[in-house]
């Protein structure tokens, strides 16, 4: 079957990057409607950029639509069933009930939210069809499933979390407000700093790790917020926004009206940094997020990431000392227990490496297998696409997703 693809109001480049490959699902006539102004024109760019490069280009032809009344032509117009939005987060989950009841799927960036207010909406779109999925790209990454089979294996990691009071699960993060996406700068738009619309730090990137713990802890689990969570602590602090970074960032000669009640001392003080404690399914999990200003030459996002069993600790870094690629280590307190495991993972991963050192033993991948962080994006369409074709809403997705977001929520609410 081939879909006919709807993209609404692109603010956010993971838009495009959801068609950064030819995909033979989808007609290669995509409908973008929007209203005027850089968001869509950069969109247009970097779509055009896919069409002229020299490897691999793509095929896409865009049919504009652009005006003011973009979304009354996109629902009147019905030129498709699936919708693609990523752009503003503040008014995202209103719209979604808007096309929600109008028929349409929705496969729509992250975070969904950005304050608790918005929570009734959740509820009315993922309680039957069409579908409403969030872009979570990190289990199309072959590492991350990797971990998942590490440690979802009892003869080495033993339960989650037993004998201790520390997290059984700690993510932490930094990234960074100017930095480079297939090679280019990136472009943000103004709005980007303003974090009723693109959320704070207690909901963006922590989206993207409360899906991870849900993945870990609770796998075909029907997740209910009401039951299985609980919020022990959350915390959001700033980073001061120079005048000359946010100018080299967004284009923008001056903060805008709407950031001025947050400007001191010529920085904008941006609450883009969060702390999150929380039980889920009695595991505890901690996650810590924060954005620096500019990654260094040749670097990228810094990440880390601790899980901590009965007989054994997993730990991944990813950032300048292991050349901004994920590095696994794994910690037994009985080394024989690994043997077991090998042939095992061996058989769903080919080409694994383990290798001893003094700390435990190193676990790696053939670069070759792992997508990289762009090339998740057209993996996830297709994964919606199947959902789509198969024409049903998963009850266990539908759970998860309205916990992850209620979980965030509640975080906002306890942080105030």
């Amino acid at each position: 079957m081939t879909h006919s693809l709807l993209v609404f109001d692109p603010g956010h480049f993971h838009a495009a990057l959801l068609l950064s490959r030819r995909n033979s699902r989808v007609d290669r006539t995509v409908h973008l409607y929007a209203p005027p102004g850089p968001d869509v024109e950069k969109f247009i760019a970097l779509i055009e950029s896919f069409n002229e490069r020299q490897e691999a280009p793509t095929d896409w032809r865009l049919d504009h639509h652009i005006g003011p009344d973009a979304l009354a032509a996109l629902i009147a117009e019905r030129r498709g069933g699936i919708v693609i939005l990523a752009g503003r987060n503040g008014p995202r989950l209103a719209l979604m009930h808007r096309l929600h009841d109008e028929g349409f799927h929705v496969l729509a960036d992250k975070p969904w939210l950005t304050d608790s207010g918005a929570l009734p909406h959740l509820e009315a779109i993922t309680t039957g069809p069409p579908l409403a999925v969030d872009i979570m790209t990190g289990r199309h990454s072959a590492f991350g499933r990797l971990r998942s089979a590490v440690l979802a294996t009892p003869s080495v990691f033993g339960a989650l979390g037993a004998g201790t009071e520390r997290p059984a699960l700690e993510f932490t993060s930094r990234h960074h407000l100017l930095k480079l996406v297939g090679g280019r700068p990136l472009q943000r738009p103004a709005w980007f700093y303003d974090v009723t619309v693109q959320g704070d730090g207690l909901v963006d990137i922590q989206s993207h790790y409360v899906d991870q713990a849900q993945w870990i802890i609770a796998p075909e689990h029907r997740l209910q917020a009401d039951r299985d969570v609980e919020i022990i602590s959350a915390e959001r602090w700033t980073t001061p926004v120079p005048l000359d970074l946010f100018r080299e960032s967004t284009g923008e000669e001056t903060f805008p009206e709407y950031l001025r009640p947050l400007v001191e001392g010529g920085q904008l003080q941006l609450a883009c940094n969060g702390r999150i404690d929380y039980r889920l399914c009695g595991v505890r999990v901690r996650q810590h997020c924060e954005w620096g200003l500019r990654e260094a030459v040749g670097g990228g996002d810094i990440q880390g990431f601790t899980a901590r069993g009965e007989t054994a600790e997993l730990t991944i870094d990813h950032g300048p000392d292991t050349g901004f690629r994920p590095r696994m280590r794994l910690a037994l307190d009985d080394d024989r227990t690994i043997e077991l495991a090998l042939g095992q993972w061996r058989a769903e991963f080919p080409g694994l490496e383990v290798r001893a050192d003094d700390d435990g033993y190193l676990l790696g991948l053939p670069p070759a297998s792992e997508a990289g962080h762009e090339d998740q994006f057209p993996l996830m369409l297709d994964q919606f696409l199947d959902l789509v074709d198969a024409a049903g809403w998963p009850g266990e997705l539908a759970a998860r997703i309205r916990c992850r977001y209620t979980l965030l929520a509640r975080a906002l609410d306890f942080a105030g």
